[in-house]
């Protein structure tokens, strides 16, 4: 994603149920908190909804199973969270003023209910521990992503697979010491050492960098403009001394510039963790990112498995 300012908001929430029907109520007042991570538990939503008919409510409590969330701007727009409905509310914070709360989980039903049952031959490697992980979850909407390539070594016997299908893909990731997650709905896995193979978000002063970054025991944090191209175990470059350089177009200048206006953490990022926060009538709308320095020519993963 090149430098680009970011103008007029854009928010769409559509609610769906299984048989294929939906709801789109962007045009309401629609405030949010997504979290996602690879930390290999459901990325979640809280999404509150202002001034939404009784009947509406309980008739998605009743009907309807899944949200899609799109926010951006409209230079910039795409999903930030797609997951099934975990529960929903509904409140008052005054006598006029209702909202419906819903509770969302990225992949919950899959996470917490998918038993896989099956037996793998002789000479199978982790990927086909993965696919059998897969087809256990697909019944529940999960299809496959980005996975990693497979330099395991193939079985030397066959392997009875019954349990929980989060605990074999985990077993699976961590033998060729990778991380595994569902992100809108997608098993992904990445290696440690690698990046997904998705477009370079490039964060300044100009694309939607807000203050300055800052080191933590987790990790670069910092904060930008909303932004839905942020991907888990993508690259992010934070790239400020280009802006300060076109700022001070002398050279020597903008040298003595950029060692003293905090581009300390230029560079490029492997994305941890992202937290989306939005109130389509408010003030609120950005994106907080956790990030790990990782060398600018480490590969990306390869995509040998989607559907």
């Amino acid at each position: 994603m090149s430098s680009q300012l970011q103008y007029i908001r854009k928010c769409n929430l559509i609610i769906s149920s299984n048989s294929g029907d939906s709801l789109d109520v962007g045009n309401l007042r629609v405030v949010f908190k997504v979290k996602k991570s690879d930390a290999q538990t459901p990325n979640s939503a809280e999404i509150r909804i202002y001034g939404m008919a009784n009947n509406t409510t309980r008739r998605i409590n009743r009907e309807f199973s899944s949200v899609t969330l799109q926010g951006g701007y409209e230079s910039n727009f795409g999903v930030i969270f797609s997951g099934n409905i975990k529960q929903v509310r509904i409140g008052r914070e005054n006598g006029t003023d209702s909202y419906t709360d819903i509770s969302a989980g990225d992949g919950d039903n899959a996470y917490n209910y998918a038993i896989v049952h099956t037996t793998i031959a002789s000479g199978s490697k982790q990927t086909d521990q993965v696919t059998a992980c897969a087809n256990a979850m697909s019944p529940k909407g999960i299809k496959n992503g980005y996975i990693a390539n497979d330099n395991s070594q193939s079985l030397p016997r066959g392997k009875v697979l019954y349990g929980m299908a989060r605990d074999y893909l985990r077993q699976s990731s961590e033998s060729i010491g990778a991380t595994w997650s569902i992100q809108d709905g997608r098993i992904q896995i990445i290696q440690r050492t690698a990046l997904l193979p998705a477009q370079v978000v490039v964060l300044n002063s100009k694309s939607g960098l807000i203050g300055t970054p800052e080191q933590t025991n987790d990790g670069l944090r910092a904060r930008c403009l909303l932004n839905p191209l942020l991907r888990i175990g993508g690259r992010v470059k934070i790239d400020e001394e280009n802006v300060l350089r076109a700022r001070v177009p002398n050279t020597e200048v903008a040298n003595q510039v950029n060692r003293s206006s905090g581009t300390l953490y230029d560079g490029v990022y492997r994305l941890l963790a992202v937290e989306h926060t939005g109130d389509s009538h408010g003030n609120d709308w950005y994106s907080d990112i956790v990030c790990l320095d990782v060398d600018a020519s480490a590969p990306s993963g390869q995509q040998v498995a989607k559907t």
